[in-house]
């Protein structure tokens, strides 16, 4: 599958996870825990967002993490038949990058070698592509790898979703939607109110600041608006391995489609519910029927 024009660039971290979903919570130090499923497919943050913007019928180009040789079949393999663009991605002649996750019902733990892989000589991930950002109807960029997604949509004009970065960036200043997490705020901001983070980050872009905080729901707005909530919907929870990349898909499904605020939300809110119901999410990506059920029964 190749495309011209009109498409999602999706930009950023193309990856393969090992997941184990446990029969009961995660085990105290020392003890021990049954393994109920277990799977190693697509994954990261781009790689899971795709596979579900893929089941909601969005043409997608993808570029970023170099393949490896150990990722390459099983990721090629995997989006064969879908709605997705894989002529950019590089292989490169090392392993590839796989992480490994071990999820109860309510919490997912992950582990990887990041660090290894970020003070390597040579980075693990290609730049991304201007031409591909130049022929996109819309952008989905990852902020691990530099500003320079971020400085070829503002020169074309391209509204760009963006995750997890600082209120103080390059990257969150120019962009169309941000989508933290409350990890994310939790770990780099401790000691401020999520109503402080809320006001620190509207200040700094014209875009629309959604703060993802799991069954409470999403907190959302502009500078200068009083923030709105969007209630999360009620849903039997399998695992939230993905959560957050499906919610993120969602996000770049509502600017691909050009729906407003609170629609987008609503409808990143229901892509993530949908998406939690289900295990692993690669395998069962929610579909259009998924969502507007959800939504309906709002």
């Amino acid at each position: 599958m190749k495309y011209a024009e009109n498409y999602v660039y999706m930009y950023g971290q193309m990856i393969s996870t090992c997941s184990f979903l446990l029969d009961g919570d995660f085990p105290k130090a020392d003890g021990t825990a049954e393994i109920k499923e277990k799977y190693h497919l697509v994954g990261g943050e781009t790689g899971t967002a795709a596979a579900v913007l893929c089941s909601l019928n969005v043409p997608v180009k993808l570029g970023g993490t170099h393949l490896g040789s150990g990722n390459e079949k099983l990721i090629k393999d995997y989006f064969a038949d879908k709605t997705a663009d894989l002529s950019e991605l590089v292989t490169e002649g090392f392993e590839g990058v796989t992480d490994y996750v071990i999820i109860d019902k309510n919490t997912r733990t992950c582990f990887g070698e990041w660090d290894k892989l970020y003070s390597r000589p040579e980075p693990f991930y290609e730049q991304p592509s201007e031409e591909s950002v130049k022929n996109s109807a819309c952008v989905a960029a990852d902020p691990y790898f530099g500003d320079k997604i971020a400085e070829y949509c503002v020169k074309y004009g391209k509204k760009y979703v963006t995750i997890d970065c600082a209120y103080d960036s390059y990257i969150h200043e120019h962009c169309a939607v941000n989508c933290i997490s409350h990890q994310h705020l939790d770990e780099y901001y401790p000691d401020k109110s999520y109503d402080e983070l809320f006001s620190l980050y509207t200040d700094n872009t014209e875009g629309l600041v959604i703060f993802t905080l799991g069954e409470k729901g999403a907190m959302y707005g502009r500078k200068g608006a009083v923030p709105k909530m969007c209630p999360a919907f009620k849903v039997d929870v399998v695992s939230t391995l993905g959560a957050g990349d499906s919610f993120k898909a969602g996000a770049v499904y509502g600017l691909y489609k050009g729906l407003d605020d609170d629609t987008l939300v609503k409808t990143a809110c229901a892509v993530a519910g949908a998406a939690v119901e289900k295990f692993p999410i690669a395998l069962y990506p929610p579909t259009v029927k998924d969502i507007e059920k959800l939504m309906g029964n709002m």
